[in-house]
């Protein structure tokens, strides 16, 4: 498994590749542990890429409107967490974009906890 850090060397880098997610939350789910996290969105990781916290990259998965069990997209914005070790992946389809405050809006559901800045 590659560790981000080593794969990229930067965050322009990953802006604008095709990535699989696999979806483990999927849309209209609850957090297995924390039951008032609902998730409007998909929400999964990037098999084979470790993130800052030792897992595999976590990733947003939006414009999609159905429920997935994984989904092949362009990540369009990466969310830096500054109180936190992990940065999350936008991914959205092929043609898609959305401006910083629609993301903001849409992953707010999680992120509400955290300090973060989205770079597209």
């Amino acid at each position: 498994m590659k560790e981000y850090s080593d794969m990229l060397n930067g965050l322009n880098d990953i802006i604008g590749k095709t990535v699989t997610v696999t979806i483990d939350r999927k849309m209209g789910t609850f957090h297995p542990r924390h039951k008032n996290i609902f998730y409007p969105v998909n929400y999964g990781y990037v098999e084979g890429i470790l993130g800052g916290d030792g897992e595999e990259q976590d990733a947003y998965v939006l414009g999609v409107q159905e429920p997935l069990d994984s989904f092949t997209g362009k990540v369009i914005a990466v969310i830096h967490r500054k109180n936190d070790v992990e940065e999350k992946w936008v991914v959205a389809p092929e043609g898609t974009d959305f401006t910083e405050e629609e993301i903001r809006r849409q992953v707010y559901f999680q992120e509400q906890y955290f300090d973060f800045d989205i770079q597209s």
